[in-house]
């Protein structure tokens, strides 16, 4: 490979690293959409992408020139011209393209591009086994030019052949002859919608001598007209005679340009991955992704609770621990009286042993009430937030995921919430010890006023008994009774203030351990498949940015 052979093949190499920037931008696009937008939407995008990785597998030192027309353009005159050898049929041995004709300039690698194409052998050649008179800045040695089948032709697998090989090309050369130069056929349906490709599109006017001299300026100054009112008014238009062979050498040297430049090759894939990635873009928006916000987030957890019940499982844990810390520590009389109180966990319908699974069976409510109406509320609003600005796809990508395991929530609540341990069944150490220090205190108050009992009855039977001890001029028994009385009363009131201090503890760690695990429930259940959703989003969005460029 010579100096000049290197050269071109590092320019295609630079420039390919765009395209693939690009290509791959368009892949993750595809692979992120792919289940949440229409099929057919990003079908298109995944033949080109496909078309476009096997284009830079394939030899990055040709060039795929593609000449179309209609019938009488002169289109594989000029093919011949081009070649310098009477490759394509003329006149009335071939009146028609009828298909595709392929010529190399050089052989290696051009194998694999035809193959790829589906030109047959038999149409194909190799122009480096020919004479070749070109001068210098006419070669066309990475060349691959292809005549197309007549877009006009009434056979229609001459159409399909001919829509099939124009999206390969590097470079498209659209021949028009002086009587159809303005036909609408072949502007409407192949040049125009190439509006986006005008760096690899070229227009030539052939059978220029058919027209006087005087009148060609002004002939092509009206196709350039014709073509800037379909959008493409940067494409180069050049006037070329094949059979006499004016401009034909003009053509030659555009040609040869474009291919030492490389510049067609990567031009084509590039406007092709962006004209998709463009048309993919207006329907499904390239909005930033909105995200969840922490406000957002604490709206669905408190919706949650609320469904859950948990303001109500907590007032429970709070009236329940009061009741059965003045139940353990109250003086022993008042709890027999307090017994007969009905306990607050009761009311929720949890069993005697207040197990954690009851008090959460009992403590959500049925998902018919207003509580569930308004968690599934807060759900579609969450995705409604989430979705803000995004395209009609997404949107229905990411309210469908938020509800995906709605239908569940109540479960999943219910499971969380069973398997918390709310500390409500564990009585408190300092209970215990106040229960015994009450025991005691009753203890020796039945025993004092056992004692002065004693000392009636024997008083009134005139029964001899010892006299009673004194203390501080005070017979000892009713000393016993009464600091057993009083301080087991007073006892049982500083623990019912304790008792309070101790709901308010049990209920708060309550409600801090349900707030946990039902955010979890709501991370799980709706915040992460949205979440998911907009990761798919953002991925997407990036690689259809990327392939726009």
């Amino acid at each position: 490979m010579n100096a000049t052979t290197d050269s071109t093949a590092k320019v295609f190499r630079d420039g390919q690293s765009d395209v693939s920037v690009r290509l791959d931008g368009l892949i993750q696009a595809v692979d992120s959409g792919r289940g949440r937008l229409d099929g057919e939407l990003l079908a298109p995008a995944e033949t080109i992408a496909d078309r476009a990785s096997d284009r830079l597998r394939l030899s990055g030192e040709h060039t795929i020139v593609a000449l179309a027309g209609a019938t009488g353009s002169g289109k594989s005159s000029l093919f011949n011209a081009l070649t310098d050898l009477d490759l394509a049929g003329v006149g009335v041995r071939r009146p028609t393209t009828s298909w595709a004709l392929a010529c190399a300039w050089g052989p290696d690698g051009a194998e694999g591009l035809l193959e790829w194409m589906g030109i047959p052998v038999r149409h194909q050649v190799s122009r480096m086994s020919m004479l070749d008179r070109s001068s210098d800045d006419t070669k066309l040695d990475g060349l691959v030019l292809l005549d197309l089948p007549d877009h006009d032709s009434t056979e229609v697998s001459h159409h399909l052949e001919m829509d099939r090989l124009v999206h390969y090309a590097d470079l498209l050369v659209w021949v028009l002859d002086p009587q159809k130069y303005a036909d609408a056929a072949i502007h409407d349906r192949y040049i125009r919608p190439m509006a986006s490709h005008v760096d690899v599109t070229i227009v030539v006017l052939n059978q220029i001598d058919r027209i006087p001299f005087e009148h060609r300026k002004t002939a092509l100054k009206d196709v350039e007209r014709i073509l800037a009112s379909g959008g493409l008014g940067e494409v180069l238009v050049i006037g070329v005679s094949a059979t006499r062979g004016d401009g034909v050498d003009d053509l030659k040297r555009e040609l040869a340009k474009r291919i030492r430049s490389k510049a067609a090759a990567k031009s084509r894939l590039s406007d092709d991955i962006s004209t998709i990635a463009a048309s993919i873009a207006a329907k499904s928006g390239t909005a930033s992704v909105p995200g969840i916000s922490p406000a957002d987030r604490a709206e669905i957890d408190q919706a949650l609770i609320q469904c859950a019940g948990v303001p109500m499982v907590v007032g429970a844990v709070a009236s329940s621990t009061r009741r059965r810390a003045a139940i353990a520590t109250g003086w022993p009389v008042a709890r027999w009286l307090g017994r007969l109180r009905r306990d607050p966990l009761k009311d929720l319908d949890v069993g005697a042993d207040m197990s954690n699974a009851a008090l959460a069976r009992s403590s959500i409510p049925s998902p018919t009430h207003v509580q569930r109406a308004s968690a599934e509320v807060a759900i579609r609003d969450l995705a409604e937030k989430a979705s803000v600005g995004l395209g009609k796809p997404w949107e229905s990508a990411i309210r469908t995921a938020s509800t995906a395991k709605s239908a569940d929530i109540a479960d999943a609540l219910d499971q969380a919430v069973m398997s918390t341990d709310l500390g409500v069944t564990r009585p408190s150490m300092w209970w215990r010890i106040v229960n015994i220090l009450q025991w005691l205190l009753f203890a020796v108050a039945v025993a004092g006023l056992g004692w002065l009992l004693v000392l009636f009855v024997a008083e009134v039977a005139n029964f001899s008994v010892s006299d009673a001890p004194e203390v501080a001029g005070y017979p000892a028994p009713a000393l016993l009774a009464v600091a057993g009385l009083a301080i087991g009363i007073v006892l049982a009131v500083l623990s019912r203030f304790a008792g309070r201090l101790s709901g308010r503890i049990k209920a708060k760690r309550a409600d801090r351990l349900l707030r946990t695990v039902i955010g979890d429930v709501a991370r799980s259940q709706v915040v992460e498949p949205i979440e998911a959703e907009l990761a798919a989003y953002a991925r997407f969005r990036e690689g259809l940015l990327k392939a726009i460029g």
